[in-house]
């Protein structure tokens, strides 16, 4: 092997080092953790706070690009960075000692601000980066070092080391045994405790236990599903999107887990008295069934971040009827568990015609964990960014001018009412359909306002009116189904919608951001 090719594997196995050292001090901080901050662990911790910081276009090109596997895709791309750094802190702390120490402990000072600095931190939250980067660091200074004595072993000439390569005591052969030896122990131990580590702190999670196993009151009042409100058609969206399939937008990059027993909602802020209330103490206020569609102001024209669902809740008119809102107040504030913020109108939440809630329940069962059990808010007719603040613990009583929410600052709208809008379900964009008579179908919505018709055109044709299906309310979708003669070929298919104002769906194509886009669904459909 020539000089310059033994130098590049040296360098190579010097960033194997830096690796495994990474995942010493990741795994060292999740074990950490479960014995002192459960919630404290460094790489969720440090995407949280790039969920935070990332610029606006980033964001929408995430949720746009992966969906409801934005979180799974920044997950993987922190880990694609922690595996570039970390070789390079192995490379550098073989030829530059220390340098690749020093990047270890910058990377723990990173880790300990992001979990120190999160909403909830404890007492404790910095003790397992700090564990971890001293675990870290250790083993990536043993590797280095025996890496170091293997190098110089190795590098003893030719006419020296071949004659004892067959040696029992040859040097290269003893220290790269030792390298690959605490490098196998370092890197399996690391995944085994890093693993079970995680997997033993979500399965001794008791809120999910909790949860299963929580009987709400039954309703006060129910809604009345009149006749005709769900059409038989193939590939259209259900009525009630189910649990599992309702979409999840939100900033935690992990799903809080909220024991109702120690969950309080402090409503303060420009009101005539401080409350709290326990989740029994709301609970008792009584319980009413509500049918809203929520839409996020992510949704693209066409998109699915849009569900409908049956929801068992407290109107927030009662809740902050209790503390007295000011008269010069004109927002709501509310806060979640992991510290996210929402800017509501005061007036969406007390004007005794709009249904508001503080949410208990969907779908017939307690809230999901990852939508925000035990308690979240639903408020129709505003994009979820600015109402539907899951996990809710705090509402206070504030001004626009005074205050500002999460988004707010990230270049979108304070207030941000629901822009109506129609989708088509099926045909399928990409899947060919055969010719003969067949539906054209999908939703549409106009929360607190409602459809009033929904049009359908075929390429440059006439424009025709579908049939609706019979609306619960004017919080919820409706369907719409159109029968067509399919020929074979290829067609475009457009949809548009009319609320009950009499306003037409906008056909001008606009972003999601500042405050949700705009423009007519238009599809691309192959008949054979």
């Amino acid at each position: 092997m020539t000089e310059r090719n033994r130098r590049g594997a040296f360098i190579f196995f010097a960033a194997v080092a830096g690796v495994i050292s990474a995942l010493v001090f990741l795994a060292a901080a999740e074990l950490s953790a479960l014995l002192l901050a459960r919630d404290s662990s460094p790489l969720l911790a440090v995407g949280s706070f790039v969920i935070d910081v990332v610029p606006q276009p980033l964001k929408e090109f995430a949720i746009s690009t992966f969906g409801e596997f934005d979180k799974i895709a920044l997950l993987l791309g922190l880990g694609l960075a922690v595996v570039i750094a970390s070789a390079a802190a192995g490379m550098l702390q073989l030829l530059r000692p220390p340098i690749g120490v020093l990047m270890l402990g910058i990377a723990g000072a990173a880790c300990v601000a992001a979990t120190t600095t999160r909403a909830g931190a404890t007492p404790l939250a910095f003790l397992p980066s700090v564990i971890g980067a001293v675990a870290g660091a250790v083993v990536l200074v043993l590797l280095c070092r025996r890496l170091v004595a293997w190098r110089r072993a190795a590098s003893v000439p030719s006419d020296v080391v071949e004659p004892a390569a067959d040696r029992p005591g040859d040097p290269v052969a003893i220290d790269r045994r030792r390298f690959f030896a605490l490098a196998g122990i370092a890197g399996a131990s690391a995944l085994i405790a890093g693993i079970t580590a995680r997997a033993v702190n979500a399965a001794t999670s008791s809120v999910a236990a909790i949860r299963k196993g929580l009987r709400l009151p039954a309703a006060r009042t129910s809604v009345t599903i009149p006749e005709g409100a769900e059409l038989d058609i193939p590939g259209i969206s259900p009525l009630f999107t189910p649990n599992a399939d309702f979409y999840r937008v939100d900033t935690a990059l992990t799903v809080p887990t909220v024991d109702p027993a120690t969950w309080r909602l402090v409503i303060d802020g420009m009101v005539d008295q401080r409350i709290e209330l326990t989740f029994d103490e709301l609970v008792a206020m009584g319980l009413d069934e509500y049918a809203i569609t929520l839409t996020c102001v992510s949704n693209f024209v066409g998109g699915d971040l849009v569900g409908n669902a049956m929801w068992l809740g407290v109107p927030i008119r009662d809740v902050l009827r209790l503390a007295g809102p000011h008269a010069d107040a004109d927002m709501v504030l509310s806060r979640s568990v992991d510290g996210y913020t929402a800017s509501t109108p005061l007036s969406a939440l007390t004007d005794d015609g709009l249904d508001a809630i503080l949410a208990v329940g969907m779908n017939g069962e307690p809230l999901p964990l990852d939508h925000g059990f035990p308690v979240r808010m639903v408020v129709p007719g505003l994009y979820g960014y600015v109402s539907a603040t899951k996990w809710v613990t705090e509402l206070t009583v504030t001004t626009f001018e005074k205050d500002e929410a999460y988004w707010t600052p990230r270049g979108y709208s304070a207030e941000a009412p629901i822009k109506f809008s129609s989708r088509i379900d099926t045909p399928k964009i990409g899947k060919t359909v055969g010719a003969g008579r067949i539906p054209i179908a999908g939703v549409a919505w106009a929360q607190t306002v409602g459809i009033e018709a929904v049009e359908v055109r075929i390429d440059d044709g006439d424009w025709q009116r579908a049939n609706l299906s019979t609306p619960i309310n004017a919080d919820t979708w409706v369907q719409w189904v159109l029968e067509w003669d399919a020929e074979p070929g290829n067609h475009y298919v457009s949809v548009r919608a009319i609320n009950k104002n009499g306003d037409m769906q906008v056909e001008e194509a606009a972003p999601i951001a500042p405050d949700g886009s705009t423009g007519w669904q238009r599809s691309l459909i192959a008949v054979e």
